[in-house]
């Protein structure tokens, strides 16, 4: 709950570090690997559950940029490595901004500011594994990216899931993993409905998606062509197709002003447009 914006750095930072490191290990895959990662804070009950979501190309590039290197296990990276290696990063980072005073530590977690409560309190993150959840894409690459595409840009609840507002009490569905992922309803006071929403506001300027490896932005350029060349792949075109006659949009469909398509963006029902239409004064047509 307290600095947000460093520890959300620190999070996509040391993930990717653990991802990037591991995946160069020969005794692991001994490539190069590019991914992007995507930054939640919430859960399906909207608490506060910081995670990063990375979605990885099974494979990279040799370190010499010579060939296309392949998983040779059946799994891509093993997890309790990445698990161990994750720990020792996201600690080590902990460490350090507290050492530069990057950290501050405010209420109940105010005695964390000695160095000393400090230190005994870094000694029981390894008391306990830490744990990093992998599995293969269930439909294949597409679907992964379609999946996660539904989230890259939502907020931490969607109109879909509200099911009403009454006498100040906010119900909305959420899935329950733990039993299946069973759909069920859930009540709160509206106040403490907005509390939780709120826990997701970002940091001003924050970037929750980043591109790392041979997809960081500054390197994707020179290397994403030659990932292709080596895997025998065409690149995709960069160049929107032309559109088929019988695909033009109805001249209707077209804004009088510029000549632009126009796009639907939502469709209302006629209780929808009666509550969202402004007042009808009588005198408005003469």
């Amino acid at each position: 709950m307290q600095n947000k914006k460093l520890l959300y750095h620190l999070l996509l930072q040391t993930s990717a570090a653990t991802l990037l490191a591991v995946a160069r290990d020969p005794k692991h895959l001994g490539a190069e690997i590019g991914f992007f990662s995507v930054l939640h804070t919430w859960n399906q009950k909207l608490e506060l559950h910081p995670h990063v979501h990375c979605v990885v190309p099974a494979g990279g590039l040799s370190l010499d940029r010579t060939h296309w290197i392949q998983p040779r296990y059946p799994f891509f990276l093993p997890v309790k490595v990445l698990s161990r290696v994750f720990r020792g990063k996201f600690v080590a980072a902990l460490k350090r901004n507290f050492r530069q005073g990057k950290l501050g530590f405010h209420g109940k977690l105010k005695p964390l500011a000695h160095p000393k409560v400090f230190s005994a309190w870094i000694r029981t993150l390894f008391r306990n594994d830490w744990h990093v959840y992998s599995k293969r894409p269930f439909g294949g690459a597409e679907h992964a990216l379609c999946y996660l595409g539904h989230y890259t840009h939502r907020v931490a609840i969607s109109n879909h899931r509200l099911v009403s507002l009454s006498d100040d009490q906010v119900t909305f569905r959420w899935r329950d993993s733990a039993h299946h992922n069973e759909r069920k309803l859930m009540t709160l006071a509206l106040d403490e409905f907005l509390r939780r929403f709120l826990l997701h506001t970002l940091p001003k300027g924050f970037v929750r998606i980043r591109h790392f490896g041979f997809l960081a932005n500054r390197r994707r350029t020179a290397l994403l062509p030659l990932c292709y060349r080596l895997l025998d792949a065409e690149p995709p075109s960069q160049s929107e197709p032309e559109a088929s006659p019988a695909k033009q949009p109805n001249p209707l469909w077209r804004c009088p002003k510029c000549g632009g398509s126009m796009v639907v963006l939502e469709r209302l029902t006629a209780a929808q447009l009666q509550l969202r239409s402004p007042p009808w004064f009588a005198g408005a047509a003469a």
